[in-house]
């Protein structure tokens, strides 16, 4: 079950709220918790169980971490024996069609037989919960949170559907609290429905329609430089309207709910560096590969070369960790080596002024490296390259021209306008997610209640463009987020 599908908006999203503002607050964690399931058995019943047995594995080796103290030897066997099973069962679904088949193209170019394994099918979202799942064990060994004894609480914090499929790659330690005690408000509901709605807006008016183009121009056998840089540009834009919809509509569902999680994303295309750009971009993912591989590995504190590779390396496993494609591999490898290039000049990764150089530059390694993380392999990946920058013919194919309509070519301008308008707010303004959803009540000078008109002409608009979504939704193929296949 997609967030983006009529199932969930008209059928499992109505009842489950209805059930869960009936229920008391006794019993809302464990209709949270069954709630998740059936989210999650919607798409294969049989993953279920592994899910569950994940949950039930980390829960118990939290125990067993916990009894042993904070930082004691026998607690870190624990942890590393939870970890290794853990990073076993993500290698297994989440790679060894792609160890196999890079062993079979090494063998048989020796004339040996390749083996034979039967296709591994990938889990959705496997590698969200099981980061999840990292992450608290070695929480309650670093003695940042206890190991909890509510069983339901851990497995509904694993489970909680809003950030189940795609992130945001929450924490336990943040949400203990949330699960214990949280409050149910008009305001924070209504702040819900309309973060939940823009990323639903984001998703299907934008991103939905700028794939099209996207997945054009990287199934062209000779694209021009015009096409290239077209889909280059196309895909820039409906990765971020996607996975940042639907980073806003699973915040939204969550304050529905009455939890607020960690924003994701923070206007990434602004940024004048590529440390920057990795403080604004999925902002839940670079904090735990901060937290929990860069620092583990040694972080800065092992002299210079190590700061150097240890930064490589975390971005090299972050690459590897969206998927199992040499693709994904280079685009890593490609972040880390400007990350340890930026801080070898010791370049200015926290500007209080706007240059249009730096932001140029950092735009263009960005969306160099999108290219390749699109790119279905390698050789796509060339092709794209090779016409990018052969600087030949800028005009568009006669192929490509006959599939793009003015539609697709007004969104993809209306994308770039909307990230440059909001991007420069952000950056000028320091606008705060908080700031931009306060209530459309104000106080007037004479202390009585008023309208924010503007605020509410806002949300109006939003309301009608939501409608007009799920009316575009109702028309189109299915489109999943592309967050789903990591």
């Amino acid at each position: 079950m997609v967030f983006s599908s009529n199932v969930f908006l008209f059928l499992f999203l109505p009842v489950f709220l209805g059930l869960y503002y009936l229920s008391g607050q006794r019993y809302r964690n464990l209709l949270l918790l069954v709630a998740s399931y059936i989210f999650y058995a919607w798409w294969r019943v049989d993953f279920l169980a592994l899910f569950a047995g994940v949950t039930l594995w980390n829960y118990w080796i939290g125990l067993r971490v916990g009894a042993c103290g904070v930082r004691t030897k026998p607690a870190q066997r624990w942890l590393l024996l939870g970890v290794g099973v853990d990073l076993a069962i993500l290698g297994y679904f989440k790679y060894a069609n792609f160890g196999v088949e890079s062993l079979n193209a090494i063998i048989t170019s020796f004339g040996m037989q390749p083996f034979i394994l039967t296709h591994v099918l990938l889990p959705i979202g496997i590698s969200f919960y099981i980061f999840e799942s990292i992450s608290y064990i070695i929480d309650v060994y670093r003695g940042d949170t206890p190991a909890t004894r509510n069983l339901i609480d851990f497995a509904a914090f694993v489970a909680i559907f809003p950030h189940l499929i795609a992130g945001p790659v929450l924490r336990f330690k943040d949400l203990v609290d949330q699960f214990n005690n949280r409050t149910h408000t008009l305001d924070k509901f209504s702040e819900g429905c309309t973060r939940f709605m823009q990323g639903f807006i984001k998703k299907v008016f934008i991103a939905d329609t700028l794939a099209v183009v996207a997945d054009h121009c990287f199934a062209l056998q000779h694209p021009t430089t015009g096409d290239a840089w077209l889909g280059a540009l196309a895909y820039t834009a409906q990765l971020y309207f996607d996975f940042s919809g639907y980073s806003d509509m699973a915040i939204g569902l969550g304050l529905m709910m009455g939890f607020r999680f960690m924003e994701n994303f923070k206007q990434p295309y602004i940024s004048q560096s590529i440390t920057e750009f990795w403080r604004r971009w999925h902002i839940s993912l670079s904090t735990w590969l901060r937290d929990y591989l860069y620092i583990t590995l040694g972080g800065n504190r092992k002299g210079t070369f190590n700061t150097y590779r240890n930064l490589f390396l975390t971005m090299l496993l972050g690459g590897l960790w969206h998927g199992a494609n040499f693709t994904y591999i280079v685009w890593g490898a490609w972040h880390g080596m400007w990350l340890a290039i930026e801080r070898a000049l010791g370049i200015d990764t926290n500007p209080q002024r706007f240059n249009p150089v730096k932001w140029a530059v950092t735009f263009l390694l960005v969306v160099v490296g999108w290219v390749i993380f699109r790119a279905e392999n390698l050789d796509v990946a060339a092709r794209m390259y090779g016409a990018m920058f052969s600087f030949g013919q800028w005009q568009l194919s006669e192929l490509n021209r006959s599939q793009l309509t003015g539609l697709q070519v007004a969104t993809l301008v209306i994308a770039y306008l909307s990230l440059a308008f909001f991007g420069l707010r952000d950056f000028y303004r320091h606008a705060t997610p908080a700031a931009a959803m306060r209530s459309p009540a104000q106080v007037n000078a004479d202390g009585s209640i008023g309208l924010d008109w503007a605020r509410v002409m806002t949300r109006a608009l939003i309301l009608l463009l939501f409608a007009a979504s799920i009316l575009k939704l109702s028309a189109q193929s299915y489109s999943p987020f592309l967050y789903f296949q990591f």
